[in-house]
């Protein structure tokens, strides 16, 4: 898209404002740094469009005079309608007039997708992204950014926020019990900003934009009543998925999206359908070329290329984001013919699909499972036929399993009725919500229901507010108000206030200034925490002050803060049942042993769970905590290790995942390790802190880095393109031995790993751990150990032996310059003597360029 040019056109060379830096002068309070001449504008973007051979549909020219012209603008039209483009012009005349304009959406995916497509639009200079995880030029005058960036941001600075406009995509997700306040916080407290909200399925707006026009004095508009540029047709399939899929593709109508309930179904489609040819050769070849370059981790990522060259894709939340960032854009090169995924489509990823197809019309919310919803079932289907790539788009629905079953064996008896009465029906599965072809009639028919504000009011919202120089009691009013009109929910809102309030002045996180501040504010926070302290969990306050019961002397003090921040986060179900099931199985292993019967074993073992460390010690201070702060659900505590339990095993994020056999929910084990990375980050004060806990907090960080940095690899790769001719020996500014401390804890566990393993004897096992080339091999592993054995009965692998003085670090050579390490890990022999160590060699070159720890071991033997 030329609307770069046109930007550019428009500034005229003259330099940036402040706004366009991402900052305002003091005692800035007005919307927008510098005027624009509409007419103009919309002369520069119809030329960039025009060059770009598009013609702006009518609803199209009207939003983008109306966002011209300074109005808030509601766009409720069908996907495929040119959103896109209503929201790029928007950020042009934002940017052109001096602001600074928010891109938001609900799930990171769609950030990261939108980020990219606006840093080709505009250059990758203008644009930035912030997501929790990931903050790339953090300055630029676009910004992506998930709802909950923004609305912390417009909780922290309010109309003092360096923001002049805000489009929200995906706005439908304002009315989400969970999340639904991150949509409506900008809207009441950024009354500076212009407003440009999105979604294909809004319902009924006008109290909204009346709601909106009243509390900001602009007008705004609301563009609906469009016909779909892609018309949809619908179909009701009896036969078989694989005859149904086949069907598609032979009719040319790839590519297919495949709806499943879950993200195990829909992998466990995608491995049924390589059985099928869906590419020719030719097309295979092409796969195979485009993705030749692309680092594929070993585990879960070796199945996704064996799809990939199938002309499968697999799309969920539980994948990592480089592997549905990949399927994204081979899907946008028409290489793909199926992919399988959740509704994850629904969010607006920007995948050219030709039909959409629904496995089942029925999903479970986590609670129950039940029919879709209007709403739900159009955010889905609109995704169907795409503007530019389809005259036409198909959404397909698959009739149950034993509706397709009893229809096929009745199409076997044919006409005889004697025949078709001996057929014997097979009934639907135990808990089936029914749905027909009725169900899907009146889907197709129904209108989205309005939506309704969420509201929700939380510790880490007032520590947010206090950061404004004005009387948080009012500013909370002010919130609720604007989020409500019912008397009963504003009472209830105002009632959790004040109890989260003395909860926060109890604790000590908050305390009563002497005076208030110019601006009416009559409390802060304590002065003592740290720069970034916050409370980003329900139980942060809990963790802050159960943290300072513990002993810094303990040799496991570091790994139980990581305990208590552990109980603090939601649980990742899927991890801990995991956890739960292995536990099972050793106890099981282990009573099997000892002789008891299977009855008996089953019944001992029901109470077994996954592991809880100081969860009794934690049980008991939540009870003294509980009293005093009665919103706190009783179950809300819930202690668990998967960090602990990475670290303690000594493992990397592949070991880990390979070793609970997770790596179909590697993205979910991602999110909770960067959720517990921020909460130690934010949450454990600085006099808390020890070294060997700074040590653990830098090791998690690079864990995550090293896992998936797709997003600011593409983002390097945009905004510096001419490295890529630069000699391979130039090393970027960051690489996996950069981070000395992180480095130096991921070859302690490395070292600590084969310690585990030669404790256990397992000499396989320790193999298995070498990289191609190394001097150990199995067998050598096994004659090392069998000499140990001849000498001492066992290998300690508890807190002791894994001492920071049981690891030596040597240069090599001895040389300055010298890229190559000698490491040593002493083992800790029950007689004490410390005479045996595993010797490896690292090179920090070979690190780097394979961005991993490549460790190879010389010997395991006797010190002399």
């Amino acid at each position: 898209m030329r609307l770069a040019e046109a930007l550019d056109d428009m500034l005229d060379g003259r330099p940036p404002v402040e706004a366009d830096r991402g900052r305002r002068p003091a005692g800035w309070d007005s919307p927008g740094a510098r005027p624009i001449d509409p007419d103009m504008a919309l002369d520069h973007i119809e030329r960039a469009v025009s060059r770009d051979g598009l013609t702006m549909y009518d609803h199209q020219e009207e939003a983008i005079l109306e966002i011209l012209t300074g109005s808030h603008v509601i766009v409720t039209t069908p996907t495929g309608s040119g959103k896109s483009l209503i929201a790029a012009v928007a950020h042009f005349a934002c940017v052109a007039g001096g602001g600074r304009s928010y891109y938001t959406a609900p799930i990171k995916a769609l950030v990261s997708e939108k980020f990219f497509d606006l840093c080709g639009i505009f250059g990758a200079a203008r644009v930035g992204m912030v997501t929790g995880d990931a903050s790339v030029n953090a300055d630029a005058p676009i910004i992506c950014c998930t709802a909950e960036i923004l609305a912390n941001i417009a909780l922290r600075e309010g109309r003092r926020a360096a923001v002049d406009q805000v489009v929200m995509d995906e706005f439908h997700f304002i009315g989400d019990p969970d999340r639904g306040w991150a949509w409506q916080v900008p809207l009441s407290e950024l009354p500076q900003a212009q407003q440009v909200i999105m979604s294909a399925t809004l319902g009924d707006v006008s109290q909204l934009a009346e709601d909106l026009t009243s509390a900001t004095g602009r007008p705004t508009t609301v563009i609906a009543g469009v016909t779909r540029p892609v018309p949809l047709i619908y179909e009701w399939s009896i036969e078989s998925d694989h005859d149904t899929v086949e069907q598609l593709v032979e009719e040319q109508k790839a590519p297919v999206y495949i709806v499943h309930p879950s993200q195990k179904a829909a992998l466990e489609r995608a491995q049924s359908l390589t059985s099928m040819k869906l590419v020719s050769t030719e097309e295979r070849h092409g796969i195979a070329a485009e993705i030749a370059d692309f680092r594929f981790s070993k585990g879960f990522g070796s199945t996704v290329r064996k799809f990939i060259t199938s002309g499968i894709g697999v799309h969920h939340a539980g994948m990592l984001p480089k592997y549905r960032r990949l399927v994204e854009t081979l899907a946008q090169q028409g290489r793909l013919k199926v992919i399988c995924g959740t509704d994850t489509l629904g969010v607006g990823i920007n995948v050219p699909i030709r039909t959409v197809m629904f496995i089942a019309l029925t999903k479970f919310d986590g609670r129950r499972m039940r029919v879709l919803k209007s709403r739900e079932f159009h955010q889905i289907a609109g995704r169907a036929g795409r503007a530019g790539f389809d005259s036409v788009g198909y959404v397909v629905a698959e009739a149950p399993e034993h509706v397709v079953a009893n229809a096929k064996a009745l199409a076997k008896a044919g006409d005889d009725p004697k025949k078709q009465r001996k057929v014997k029906k097979q009934k639907a599965p135990e808990g089936f919500i029914n749905y027909d072809e009725e169900t899907f009639k009146r889907l197709i028919a129904s209108t989205p229901e309005t939506l309704h504000a969420r509201m929700r009011i939380t510790d880490a919202m007032l520590l947010n507010l206090l950061s404004r120089d004005e009387d948080t009691v009012v500013a909370v009013r002010h919130l609720v108000d604007a989020a409500t009109s019912s008397p009963a929910e504003r009472k209830r809102l105002y009632r959790r206030a004040v109890q989260l309030g003395r909860a926060l002045l109890r604790s000590g996180v908050v305390h009563r200034l002497d005076e208030p501040t110019p601006g009416g504010r009559r409390y802060a926070m304590n002065e003592d925490l740290q720069e970034d302290f916050a409370l980003n969990q329900p139980l942060s306050a809990f963790a802050a002050e159960a943290i300072e019961t513990l002993d810094p002397e303990s040799a496991t003090h570091a790994l139980d803060v990581v305990s208590v921040i552990e109980a603090t986060l939601d649980n990742p179900m899927t991890i801990l049942y995991a956890q739960q099931r292995l536990a099972r199985g050793e106890a099981i292993g282990e009573l099997k042993a000892e002789g008891y019967d299977y009855e008996d074993r089953m019944a001992a073992v029901e109470d077994v769970e996954w592991p809880r460390p100081l969860g009794e010690t934690l049980d008991a201070l939540f009870e003294i905590f509980a009293p005093s702060h009665p919103w706190v659900p009783a179950d809300a505590l819930s202690p668990k290790s998967i960090v602990r339990d990475m670290y303690e095993r000594a493992m990397t994020f592949g070991e880990f995942c390979a070793f609970y056999k997770v790596q179909r929910s590697e993205g979910l084990v991602l999110r909770y390790l960067t959720d517990a990375y921020r909460a130690l980050r934010q949450t454990v004060p600085e006099a808390e802190r020890t070294e060997e806990l700074s040590d653990l907090i830098s090791w998690l960080g690079e864990v995550i880095r090293t896992t998936d940095s797709s997003l600011i690899d593409e983002w390097e790769a945009l905004t510096h393109p001419e490295e890529a001719d630069e000699p391979e020996e130039v090393r970027p500014a960051h690489t996996f031995t950069s981070n000395q401390r992180a480095f130096r804890v991921a070859l302690r566990n490395a070292m600590f790993r084969k310690v585990i393993l030669a404790a256990d004897d397992d000499f396989e096992g320790l193999a298995a751990l070498e990289p191609e080339g190394s001097p150990m091999k199995a067998r050598d592993w096994e004659e090392a150990l069998g000499s140990y054995w001849d000498e001492h009965e066992e290998i300690n692998d508890g807190p002791d032996a894994r001492a920071p003085a049981m690891l030596v670090i040597e240069n090599e050579s001895g040389r300055r310059d010298s890229r190559i390490r000698l490491v040593r890990q002493i083992i800790d022999d029950p007689a004490g003597n410390h005479d045996w160590s595993i010797t490896a060699t690292v090179d920090l070159d070979e690190c780097d360029e394979a961005d991993d720890l490549v460790l190879r071991t010389r010997a395991f033997s006797r010190l002399d």
